[in-house]
C-alpha cells in the first residue's frame, strides 16, 4: 500500500523555529539544523546551521515579521510540508505591512534533524518591505 502525505498538527519545534526566525533569537527550534543542513530559499542555497541563521538575520533584521503556519502535512520518509503566511513591515515603516504566502518543505533524518529545507515565499509587492 502506498503511503501519502496527510494533514498533521504543527510540531512544537516548527512553531518554535518560526518564532526564532521572527525574533532572530535562535534556540531549540534552530537546533534542528546541523552543520550539514542545506537550505534552498528561492534561488539561494545556504549550507550549515550558522550560515542559515545568518541568512535569516540578513533578510529579516530590517523587518517586523510574524510567520503563521496555516497547514502542516506529514509525509513518509521524514518529509514535512508547511503552508503559511508571513506578515511583515519595515521597522522604519511599521504601519505599511504586507502578507506573503510561504511554503516550507523539510526533509528530516531519522533523529529528527533537518537535512534540507526548501522555502518559497510570495508573491508580494517587494517595494513595500525591501
Amino acid at each position: 500500500m502506498t503511503q501519502h502525505a496527510a494533514p498533521a498538527p504543527v510540531p512544537a519545534w516548527v512553531r518554535q523555529f518560526m518564532r526564532e526566525i521572527d525574533t532572530l533569537d535562535f534556540g531549540e527550534g534552530a537546533a534542528r539544523a546541523t552543520d550539514d543542513t542545506e537550505m534552498f530559499f528561492g534561488t539561494a542555497h545556504v549550507v550549515g546551521a550558522d550560515a542559515i541563521k545568518a541568512f535569516f538575520v540578513k533578510i529579516d533584521e530590517p523587518l517586523h515579521i510574524e510567520h503563521t503556519v496555516l497547514e502542516c502535512w506529514d509525509a513518509p520518509d521524514g518529509v514535512l510540508f508547511l503552508r503559511g503566511e508571513a506578515t511583515m513591515a519595515k521597522k522604519t515603516e511599521p504601519d505599511t505591512a504586507v502578507r506573503a504566502p510561504f511554503m516550507h518543505l523539510y526533509r528530516l533524518d531519522d533523529s529528527g534533524k533537518i537535512r534540507t529545507m526548501h522555502i518559497t515565499a510570495g508573491p508580494l509587492h517587494t517595494d513595500s518591505v525591501m
